[in-house]
């Protein structure tokens, strides 16, 4: 059984995204990649809402990402290998290899797919993560907390919903951000 870990960049105020929509707050460097890299080599199958898939997209879709260095051109690598699940009630077609559109998220299909699954699950995207909080269904978060503060915009853990976690590993970066990695202790494992 895999484990569906949350995977997400937060601003030190806990937004994923500002209050234009903006996400991009700063330069990412290869030691993160590297870094990145290495938490996404166990996922067999990575779950997206829309904006954060079309974003991760090009990833596949865009070679010039994979030239900039080393680090990127694995990280586009390990990428590429994964399965992906993109719910959308907009997207008609999804431009990358093996990968599903979903029209609604299902608890009970991802309860089946971490069951069957050969490795890790990610969810990504704020409003998918909190759907899957709600269901129970996450087993980790691994927290990039990067050294801004947004002021507003979209928080990127859900509201309304106490979870309890346990702190398993965390790390500093010379860039100044913080790894925080938790381990939920009533999920589904």
């Amino acid at each position: 059984m895999g484990k569906l870990i949350y995977l997400t960049n937060l601003s030190l105020d806990g937004y994923i995204e500002d209050e234009h929509g903006v996400f991009a707050w700063l330069p990412m460097d290869d030691e993160l990649f590297a870094f990145y890299t290495d938490q996404l080599r166990s996922v067999s199958t990575l779950l997206y809402g829309r904006r954060l898939y079309e974003g991760m997209a090009t990833w596949e879709t865009d070679t010039t990402l994979a030239a900039r260095s080393a680090a990127m051109a694995e990280f586009a690598r390990v990428w590429q290998a994964a399965s992906k699940v993109v719910y959308s009630t907009t997207l008609a077609a999804v431009p990358t290899a093996d990968t599903r559109l979903e029209r609604r998220f299902d608890p009970a299909a991802v309860r089946e797919v971490k069951a069957a699954a050969g490795g890790d699950l990610t969810v990504g995207g704020a409003d998918l993560a909190a759907q899957a909080f709600r269901a129970g269904l996450v087993d980790e978060c691994r927290l990039f907390v990067w050294p801004v503060v947004l002021g507003g915009g979209k928080p990127g853990l859900p509201s309304g919903l106490r979870t309890d976690l346990e702190l398993v590993d965390e790390r500093r970066f010379a860039n100044g951000v913080m790894y925080l990695h938790y381990r939920t202790p009533d999920s589904e494992r």
